[in-house]
């Protein structure tokens, strides 16, 4: 998804417009490209820790194990000088969300792949019971018709 130093510059200018916790950067950037790619938090810790020895951000509060990262003047500055390739950036991810847009939103996508894997994950441990098999369908019933209601 992103050239050779390309995320860092993405994760500054999403913490410029708005402090963040990683986790939050993860969602900006799925959302952003249409949820076709999500950075992993083993590609997002290191970056935010590269910007944080920069001096380009710094942890404003933390909440338990969660850091809360703003930009400083150093960061700043970083994006104006940098801002075409920025510009250019966000751009490639404006095409990706454009060519991805229009289908279902990312968390429908992530809740998708999270019911086939538990139901997938679930048959492979052996036969179920009359009644488990009941549950299972009524749960999957349920969800279909919040679903159509929705």
């Amino acid at each position: 998804m992103f050239e050779q130093g390309d995320l860092r510059y993405v994760v500054l200018k999403l913490i410029s417009e708005k402090p963040s916790h990683g986790y939050e950067i993860i969602k900006a950037i799925e959302d952003r490209v249409g949820g076709a790619y999500a950075p992993s938090p083993g590609v997002i810790y290191p970056t935010l820790t590269l910007l944080e020895e920069m001096g380009a951000i710094r942890v404003q509060e933390t909440d338990g194990p969660r850091k809360l990262y703003a930009i400083t003047p150093e960061g700043e500055d970083l994006l104006r000088q940098n801002q075409a390739t920025v510009e250019t950036i966000f751009s490639r991810m404006a095409d990706v969300n454009a060519r991805h847009g229009g289908g279902p939103a990312p968390q429908i996508l992530r809740a998708m792949e999270n019911l086939r894997t538990a139901l997938r994950l679930r048959l492979s441990r052996g036969p179920l019971s009359p009644e488990q098999s009941a549950a299972i369908a009524d749960a999957l019933d349920a969800a279909a018709k919040a679903v159509e209601a929705s």
